[in-house]
């Protein structure tokens, strides 16, 4: 009983840190979208970071985690979308 309670505290603390992780990128996508506005965004960091979510994203399903591979999916969705806005406005 002990052991599932904790794993289940691990669980929610994997799912809290990624969701707080990922909202962060929220609002840069929304400023964006109004903006249109994509001068002052390094084109090769959001490649690299978008990459590297995909790469978590994969992990977390090859190891069937799920806080790994549910926030990380959203993160890319995201990420993927300030990259796509890079790239049309940039």
């Amino acid at each position: 009983m002990l052991q599932w309670l904790i794993m289940e505290l691990v669980t929610l603390i994997g799912f809290l840190a990624g969701t707080f992780t990922t909202i962060s990128f929220l609002p840069q996508v929304i400023k964006i979208w109004k903006t249109k506005e994509t001068k002052s965004i390094s084109l090769l960091m959001y490649v690299s970071f978008t990459v590297g979510v995909a790469l978590w994203l994969c992990y977390g399903i090859l190891l069937n985690e799920a806080p790994l591979y549910v926030v990380n999916g959203v993160t890319l969705v995201l990420t993927s979308s300030v990259l796509f806005l890079k790239i049309k406005y940039g």
